[in-house]
């Protein structure tokens, strides 16, 4: 089968994961994977460029080829480790970086940071990006896009399976058994690391809260969480996508008394995710009428969280806890992964949307190629 490599960056802005994956008719195979750091400095353009209403040109052009060049480094390493020169690879899939997601409105927009021409120039490789936005032309909310890979690598015969991914905001994706004619469906639930993220940092400095060790030091802050899961977001039905322009330390801010300890706070958010995911689990299992024995299969750097974790285990008891490398995927390279075989389905003339997860009018071929 071809190689091809994905490129992720997700809402954490922590780095991006690039993974080399064989993909063809048969299921995705995982060869290698790494991810190179984002420099403070990127982040905090990016950070800027996602919760500016006004940003200029200069900022603009400066972060999409400091995160080109980011891409190409991450492309060039991945391909060194494995003693190939970039004719080995079919195609690049870039996701690029989300600045906005705005799927609803007079004009809906979805807009990932990325430069698919410059990146084909610096990696001497094909690439596939822009693979949003024509979903979204269809009418769909262009997220999630990841639920077609988790078929093609998690779907069972007899059981039903959660394909969890806990990056900066959480979405899910009900794989029914093959041997049941109802349709996959997936969407975002709500905040997982944006908000933990953002919190410790403002309190502790660093990226993210390690393990979630901070949050697990705190007590839930009942009457908060009730107003924070009280947004209208939690409660509608999908398809739904959302990210840093609607879920942020202002959002938070707004529901909060101001005499919370900080700690407290944090394990309310991660209560918070928890909570919303559980709801958005047993709003997916309600709709579709599932039964039977549940696995749950968290990826995504949340999946290191074990706080987290324990709080899910905790709101989700019947479900059976399962790790992505039981199935011979890591947790951290299965959104890269997503967009290395979305870019095969993109050279293969294959659709890469499932339209009961956005709820666009019908299967669409995803992505514009630029050659090398």
């Amino acid at each position: 089968m071809p190689l091809f490599v994905g490129l992720m960056s997700g809402t954490s802005l922590d780095g991006i994961d690039a993974a080399l994956v064989r993909c063809g008719e048969g299921r995705p195979e995982l060869v290698d994977a790494l991810g190179v750091d984002m420099p403070d400095s990127l982040r905090q353009v990016l950070m800027m460029l996602c919760q500016s209403r006004q940003a200029s040109f200069a900022d603009l052009a400066y972060a999409e080829q400091a995160f080109c060049e980011l891409q190409a480094e991450a492309v060039t390493r991945l391909l060194a480790a494995n003693d190939m020169g970039s004719d080995a690879v079919s195609a690049i899939g870039s996701h690029g970086q989300t600045i906005e997601h705005a799927p609803h409105g007079i004009s809906p927009y979805t807009w990932q940071l990325d430069n698919p021409s410059l990146l084909a120039e610096l990696t001497g490789c094909p690439v596939v990006g822009d693979f949003r936005r024509r979903d979204l032309a269809a009418g769909g909310q262009a997220a999630p896009l990841a639920p077609a890979f988790h078929a093609a690598l998690f779907r069972d015969a007899r059981e039903w399976r959660v394909v969890l991914n806990l990056g900066g905001f959480a979405n899910l994706t009900l794989l029914p058994p093959t041997e049941r004619d109802t349709p996959i469906i997936g969407f975002d639930t709500g905040p997982a690391n944006a908000l933990l993220d953002a919190w410790h940092a403002r309190h502790n400095g660093g990226h993210y809260d390690a393990g979630g060790q901070w949050a697990a030091q705190g007590e839930v802050d009942e009457p908060l969480l009730g107003r924070l899961l009280d947004d209208t977001f939690f409660h509608q039905p999908p398809p739904k996508s959302t990210g840093r322009e609607y879920f942020h330390l202002d959002w938070l801010a707004e529901r909060a008394s101001g005499r919370e300890a900080p700690h407290d706070i944090q394990a309310t958010l991660a209560e918070l995710t928890a909570a919303s995911v559980a709801l958005g689990i047993e709003q997916a299992l309600d709709r579709q009428g599932a039964s039977g024995p549940l696995t749950l299969i968290p990826c995504g750097g949340g999946a290191r969280n074990a706080d987290l974790l324990a709080r899910l285990q905790r709101r989700l008891p019947a479900l059976a806890l399962a790790r992505c490398d039981d199935f011979g995927w890591a947790a951290d390279w299965l959104e890269a992964g997503a967009f290395a075989w979305l870019a095969w389905r993109r050279l293969e003339g294959l659709p890469g949307n499932l339209p009961s997860v956005t709820g666009a009018a019908g299967e669409r071929v995803l992505g514009g190629l630029y050659s090398a």
